[in-house]
């Protein structure tokens, strides 16, 4: 299987790429179990890629039954580098309008019951994640939509993404904390990526897609759930000039990421003394330091 640098993950709205060319349809099995869906291998600008539709291409996953582990690996088997991860997300600033794409720089975890970690078992590792996104990454996302000019779309760059359990949206008690915290989104999938992620020494980052205002907003009561699928809608097809732009200016000029040696100073386990079934089920991870 050829080598792929660059990984699509959709989500709600974005179950497929319309661009992709030579498409070819993969089961990955991983120790962590099954990906979300089948991965789908294609060329996009003439550059290969893999896309992975976050909820299954029919929406039948749940944010808190996701395979993130297996989702990750699964990028990793693939040999991808860069990692593109589109989001369905609420505005938490006026500012911020439904239909503009943010591209964050920073999460707080409000989740409960998720696993964001490939070790344990015997091995322990500590990855950095002060800078959660990759921030050459997040730029070449930033420049290309800038560089698109939508219309009707604005783009935020950096700001802070809440992740939040659900499925159930927040109370407006909870939505008005997080905007006296700062924060620019909310949504429920990208920190368990993101953190997977950095331990699989891959640059991620997030294209945040705004649907609607969250719960706080004056006007959040006459949305309606037809508003919100034709915004995703709207929001999935930008979203794929988006992601094609970027693959464009990625293939042409990959940039460095801290991400890619993540691990380096992170594993404070003697690997020499690491459980036999352990290291196995890590190996992929560990191979270029043991």
């Amino acid at each position: 299987m050829a080598e792929t640098r660059i990984g699509i993950i959709g989500g709600s709205g974005l179950y497929k790429m319309d661009a992709l060319k030579n498409i070819e349809e993969v089961q990955i099995q991983t120790p962590f179990g099954s990906p979300s869906d089948a991965l789908i291998l294609g060329t996009l600008e003439g550059t290969r890629v893999a896309f992975l539709a976050r909820h299954d291409r029919n929406h039948t996953l749940l944010p808190s039954d996701l395979p993130f582990r297996a989702n990750i690996h699964a990028m990793k088997q693939l040999g991808v580098e860069y990692l593109i991860s589109a989001s369905a997300v609420g505005s938490l600033k006026e500012e911020v309008k439904p239909l503009d794409m943010v591209v964050p720089d920073q999460f707080i975890d409000r989740t409960k019951n998720r696993v964001s970690t490939f070790f344990g078992e015997g091995i322990v590792a500590h990855i950095a994640f002060g800078d959660p996104i990759c921030k050459n990454l997040a730029l070449v996302v930033a420049e290309a939509i800038a560089g698109l000019n939508l219309p009707d779309v604005t783009v935020h760059r950096g700001g802070t993404y809440v992740c939040m359990e659900g499925p159930a949206f927040s109370t407006k008690a909870e939505s008005n904390l997080y905007r006296s915290w700062g924060a620019k989104v909310i949504g429920m999938t990208n920190l368990p990526e993101a953190k997977l992620a950095r331990e699989a020494e891959i640059a991620y980052a997030t294209l945040a897609l705004v649907t609607d205002y969250d719960c706080w907003h004056p006007d959040h009561d006459s949305v309606t759930v037809e508003m919100v699928v034709a915004n995703l809608q709207r929001n999935a097809v930008n979203a794929q000039k988006v992601i094609q732009e970027t693959v464009r200016r990625l293939s042409e000029n990959p940039p460095s990421s801290d991400a890619h040696s993540a691990l380096k100073y992170a594993i404070l386990t003697n690997l020499d003394k690491a459980p036999a079934a352990t290291k196995e089920k890590l190996e992929l991870l560990l191979k270029k330091y043991m």
